[in-house]
């Protein structure tokens, strides 16, 4: 299985945008989210962002055998309280999923952001949620701590 994880410059914010509405769809099940006018879901209205000047925001694009699987977002969360990672999105397509990639490409996102983490899930999302405390407690060897605050199910951990 050839699967890699690349950096995204701005160049690849179009494949993101389109890869996004799968995501969205996907996503729609779990949010009351509808297509517009013109038959797409609005824009993900934070992706602009992530090739600002502030450096707490890293876009990547997951491919296997040089397709486009996927996609993730990181974000570094700086407060008074705490310093964190966190994945803002997670998107495998469903056709790549249940065989490993998604697992692959969440170690090496830890790996490569070495730190204390935050991932949430909504409450509603039940497949995501089953998929991060399996891919974190494995992760981490079960060395993690979850919770539930403001309707998300939160594993907190350190890579």
């Amino acid at each position: 299985m050839n699967i890699s994880l690349l950096r995204a410059s701005k160049e690849y914010k179009p494949i993101f945008d389109n890869l996004m509405q799968f995501y969205i769809y996907d996503f729609s099940e779990y949010i009351e989210l509808d297509v517009e006018e013109n038959g797409l879901f609005k824009p993900y209205q934070y992706l602009e962002e992530y090739w600002g000047e502030e450096n707490n925001r890293f876009p990547y694009i997951v491919k296997r055998n040089n397709k486009y699987v996927g996609f993730v977002l990181v974000q570094l969360i700086e407060s008074e309280q705490r310093t964190h990672f966190s994945i803002a999105e997670f998107f495998i397509m469903r056709k790549y999923r249940r065989n490993g990639v998604g697992k692959a490409i969440a170690f090496e996102i830890f790996n490569l952001h070495k730190g204390q983490w935050e991932v949430y899930q909504k409450e509603t999302n039940k497949p995501a949620q089953m998929f991060w405390s399996k891919v974190i407690g494995e992760y981490t060897k079960g060395m993690f701590v979850e919770r539930y605050e403001d309707g998300k199910r939160i594993q907190d951990f350190e890579s």
